[in-house]
Formats: structure tokens, C-alpha cells, sequence
């Protein structure tokens, strides 16, 4: 809100998205309206893992252009899952990590924001990885707490390689094509921070050198629903975008979910 100058109460719509909730009900977003003071904002979370905040700014930019009441909405990408870590797990505890990254949006006349988008599911992964104690299937008990599994996070089978590496070029040529343009006009390319080997791989089976992408794992770690907007925050700060330059946006989680959007700055 202070880089965007604008207040809280100027705010129409809050769409968090996080896969860590601070309560199973009610959604965190409304907790946030709380705590900043928005009150004339409406609220909702989505949940679509680590795909969350490429998602809910989709969402967001539809309010925009299909309901001219919303003019600006934030949007919030947040993980906190550091506490469902089982610490023991090197594989789960050295990769996950806390953080939170927003942006808002606002309606304008201009042709900016939006360019195309998609999102994408295969809920066959559905089981693969998540936190699969809380819900109504498996609700929290002294059995749950004592045999300790379900609830942390846990790879319960191991994502084939190719699902991101496939996955991701294959999302990013769609929205392009939706967009008509090409690789050559799009400024920087940004991945969910998961693993800088697969961003190496995509990037060259693309293509394209590793300037035209931007990374963070190695400050903050992976941070899930919030690496996007972090790592876009991150990229305006180190001066690879300027306002006018396309960039994508693609995001890949648990479910499996995936979106990938090309936006103008």
C-alpha cells in the first residue's frame, strides 16, 4: 500500500492465497482485512497450492474487467510452512521456507496488466504431496498427533521431472500464442523458486539465457504460494523491469495445479 500510495480503505477486494492457513475456518484473508484496516474490502482465499497467487491475480484481474466496482484489489501470496515441517525429513526441511509477497491492482483505461492466461490441473497428483491431516478426511485426533504423519508436509511420491519441465513450456507457449507474441517479446521469464535446475533446463530448451529469468531460492528458500511475487519484487529492485516490459509469470504446485499468465508492467 505505501508503494502503490494508496490507503487501506481505498481497498475493494483482498484475495489471499496460501496453502498454510492460519485457521482451517475462517479464511486468512479476512483476518488480513482485520489487521490492515480495509474495511469496505470484500475477501477470499484460494487454495491451489504453490500455483495460488498466479491464480488468485488472474482472479483478480477478471473482478477487474468483468465489474467496473472493483478497482483495486490486493493480492497476497503467503506460506508458512515452516510449521508443518517434520524436521527430521531432510528432503521436506531443507527446501520449504516462510515468506509473503502482494501486489495491488488497479483498474485502468490503458492497455496494460492482463494479457492472456491459463490455468491447468491433473488431480491424478492429488496424493503425491501435501498436508493431508485437517481436513474433513482425515480430521486432526490424538491418533493423527501421535502417529505424527499426515500432519506435516510429506512427498509421498516423487513428481516425475518432467511434469514441470514439459509442463511449464508447454502452459507458457499457450498463453503466448493466446497473447500473440513470442518468446522475443516478453522481457523476463519468472518460475516457481523450487528447484534452479529445472529453471536452467526449461531456459535452455527454450532458448533463452538465464538473464531473461529472475531467482531468490538462494536467499529465502522455496516459499511456495509467495515466491512469485517475491521473485517479481525482487526483479523490479534489481532493475529487470521497467514499466511497459511483458513479462510471464508461471507457478506449479501440488495437486496438480499449475497457471502461468503474461502481463505487461
Amino acid at each position: 500500500m505505501r508503494d502503490a500510495g494508496i490507503s487501506a480503505d481505498e481497498i475493494d477486494l483482498i484475495i489471499l492465497s496460501t496453502d498454510t492457513p492460519e485457521y482451517l475456518s475462517p479464511a486468512t484473508s479476512v483476518v488480513v482485512q482485520y489487521r490492515i484496516g480495509a474495511k469496505r474490502a470484500g475477501t477470499f482465499d484460494t487454495n491451489c497450492a504453490c500455483a495460488g497467487f498466479v491464480t488468485a491475480l488472474d482472479t483478480a484481474c477478471k473482478y477487474i474487467i468483468a465489474d467496473k466496482n472493483y478497482k483495486k484489489v490486493l493480492v497476497i501470496g503467503v506460506y508458512a510452512m515452516s510449521k508443518f515441517l517434520d524436521w527430521k525429513e531432510k528432503k521436506t526441511a531443507t527446501i520449504f521456507a516462510d515468506g509473503a509477497g502482494a501486489v495491488i491492482l488497479e483498474a485502468t483505461e490503458e492497455t496494460v496488466g492482463l494479457l492472456s492466461s491459463k490455468l491447468e490441473a491433473d488431480g491424478s497428483y492429488h496424493d503425491f504431496l501435501g498436508i493431508f491431516a485437517g481436513g474433513a478426511k482425515y480430521p486432526i485426533d490424538a491418533a493423527e498427533l501421535v502417529n505424527g504423519y499426515r500432519n506435516k508436509v510429506r512427498f509421498v511420491t516423487k513428481f516425475p521431472p518432467e511434469v514441470n519441465i514439459n509442463g511449464w513450456q508447454r502452459i507458457v507457449g499457450e498463453v503466448l500464442e493466446r497473447a500473440d507474441l513470442t518468446a522475443d517479446d516478453i522481457k523476463l521469464f519468472l518460475w516457481t523458486q523450487v528447484n534452479i535446475s529445472t529453471i536452467k533446463i526449461v531456459m535452455e530448451q527454450m532458448n533463452l539465457p538465464m538473464a531473461r529469468t529472475h531467482t531468490i531460492m538462494h536467499k529465502w528458500g522455496y516459499t511456495g504460494s509467495a515466491c512469485i511475487p517475491m521473485v517479481l519484487d525482487d526483479a523490479i529492485r534489481a532493475g529487470k523491469l521497467e514499466r511497459g516490459d511483458n513479462f510471464v509469470m508461471c507457478a506449479s504446485g501440488g495437486g496438480l495445479n499449475m497457471a502461468a499468465v503474461v502481463f505487461r508492467y
